[in-house]
């Protein structure tokens, strides 16, 4: 079983209004942590769309102008993704999507590759979070020790890697960043076996 942990950065949180500016991901192998492929991409956006970001949005990530207007046509990131994808036999029986916040990064992702054209790859449903499993497990020690529960640690990815002694995700927030740090908190919160 493979894992795309993938994560974006864009200017905004609404998808039917905002673009997704970066993409990150890399697929590994749930049986041994190997990391098969890595992947990323900046989206070159036009300046209509820069200028409808939200500002702390652009405080989160850090991006300019400048460094959007270089990035690579939709186009064609959603071919080299089609492409890697294809290469690493990501298929719905043998693949799970894995981000900090699935609702978000299936939204912008789809702006890059259409639902249906998803589908009609066959590509995985399945969009868990790490904040779903760290809940599970949290419950679980919550019942031996109180301190332990969810609403006592917090569960963002910062929080949850506070509580198992990591460092923070580094600011600004880069798609590539978000998708190692997101190994690193699963590596440690759930384990490869």
């Amino acid at each position: 079983m493979l894992g795309i942990f993938l994560d974006t950065e864009t200017n905004g949180l609404n998808p039917f209004y905002h673009h997704v500016f970066e993409i990150a991901f890399k697929i590994v192998d749930f049986s041994t942590g190997e990391v098969r492929e890595s992947y990323q991409s900046i989206i070159h956006q036009g300046k209509e769309i820069w200028e409808e970001s939200d500002p702390v949005s652009l405080q989160v990530n850090g991006f300019t102008y400048e460094k959007l207007s270089k990035g690579q046509k939709k186009e064609i990131v959603a071919q080299e993704i089609i492409h890697l994808f294809q290469q690493n036999k990501i298929q719905r029986a043998s693949s799970v999507f894995i981000c900090q916040n699935p609702s978000f990064d299936r939204a912008f992702f789809s702006q890059l590759i259409t639902p249906e054209l998803q589908e009609s790859l066959y590509w995985p449903y399945y969009w868990l979070d790490l904040a779903s499993m760290y809940w599970v497990i949290s419950i679980q020690k919550g019942r031996k020790d109180p301190s332990f529960f969810p609403w006592v640690t917090g569960f963002s990815k910062d929080q949850i890697a506070t509580t198992y002694h990591l460092p923070n995700e580094p600011t600004p927030h880069k798609a590539m960043n978000g998708v190692e740090h997101l190994i690193l908190c699963y590596k440690n919160v759930v384990g490869f076996t």
